[in-house]
């Protein structure tokens, strides 16, 4: 074969004549160090790249779109739950807020009895005239319970929000804080929007007050905004992933919005729960330890189940309130022992209980 052999003259070689083709060792192939050419190889394996480089690409293309998809979908999905799992494992969450978590199960579970036995708000909420009559179990009650599925998931978003407190103990507050100011707050925003109740009905004669009923954890949601304001005005309180409020001005934003939104929500009520905060977050209320939260918590439970006996909500059979012959001392007799139990004080003229 000649020399000057061209690729033209290649082309016309007949493959049922040769295969192979050897070229001078002086023009080697950049394909085989000895010269050697497969010419229906090469065809064959420049097609089979050609198509393997299009199906490698055609992946690359296919993986860039799903991760790109895969990736906005997640940013979408943490949007949206991000009141539940705040872009990371709920469960890491739980365990660094224990407490929040407990109240929120508690909450949830009794607006499900509320609704599994129909229960009305109004057999379980605080109201100015229910609280004279004795019921002061429903400061409890009021506080747990919810009267639909939005008004609890709002409460409980803000809640779970707010429970960055339990993770806080570096600067003063931490879970123990949470669990003593948490009764603080349900106790004395309960008192305190029942005292604002009474002065507007005996001093302004604004009798409509008499029958507000009060339901919801909203007092102590405000409460805790107010004190994470003042404790840390640097945080921001995040609702539903969706809103996101300087926690400075937190308490009195959510306030307005609250009240313009939904024209039943309770003013007053959140407006106790925020004056409770700044008490507790400027020291006016204060001194809370282990000991003190234990007591409160004791007087709480027993003050709940003599005013729920007394008021003939729940029957005790294994009490029984009797009246003595000073009726302003109260007696208690455990049914099945024959013991009483009886109260004394020294009577103290010009004084008035409310």
């Amino acid at each position: 074969m000649d020399e000057t052999f061209s690729w033209k003259n290649l082309e016309q070689v007949s493959a049922n004549t040769t295969n192979r083709i050897r070229f001078p060792r002086k023009k080697r192939s950049l394909f085989h160090p000895s010269g050697e050419f497969i010419y229906f190889g090469r065809l064959v394996l420049a097609e089979k790249v050609s198509a393997l480089r299009l199906i490698l690409r055609s992946v690359y293309c296919l993986l860039a779109s799903l991760s790109t998809s895969l990736s906005i979908w997640r940013r979408e999905l943490s949007i949206g739950f991000s009141f539940l799992s705040m872009g990371r494992p709920l469960f890491y969450d739980i365990i660094e807020k224990p407490a929040t978590s407990c109240i929120v199960t508690l909450c949830s579970v009794i607006w499900f009895v509320i609704q599994k036995k129909s229960i009305g708000y109004s057999q379980v909420g605080l109201s100015y005239e229910t609280a004279i009559e004795g019921h002061y179990w429903r400061m409890i009650t009021s506080a747990l319970s919810h009267i639909s599925v939005l008004h609890l998931v709002f409460n409980m978003s803000a809640l779970w929000s707010l429970g960055v407190v339990e993770q806080l103990g570096h600067v003063g507050l931490g879970t123990a804080y949470y669990l003593h100011y948490t009764l603080v707050l349900v106790v004395f925003s309960g008192v305190l929007v029942i005292g604002i109740y009474h002065l507007l009905i005996a001093r302004f004669k604004i009798d409509y007050f008499r029958r507000v009923t009060a339901v919801g954890y909203s007092c102590v949601v405000f409460g805790w905004m107010t004190i994470l304001s003042v404790k840390q005005p640097s945080s921001k309180l995040n609702l539903f992933g969706l809103l996101s409020l300087p926690i400075s001005f937190a308490p009195f934003e959510s306030l307005i919005f609250t009240s313009i939104i939904v024209p039943q929500a309770s003013f007053l009520g959140h407006l106790s729960g925020i004056l409770v905060g700044y008490a507790i977050s400027w020291g006016l209320i204060g001194g809370m330890n282990n000991y003190w939260a234990l007591t409160m918590l004791g007087w709480i439970v027993v003050v709940f189940v003599f005013s729920l006996k007394k008021s003939g909500a729940y029957d005790f059979s294994f009490l029984e309130i009797e009246s003595l012959t000073d009726a302003s001392l109260p007696s208690v007799r455990f049914i099945g022992n024959g013991r009483t139990l009886q109260a004394s004080a020294v009577p103290l003229s010009g004084v008035e209980v409310v």
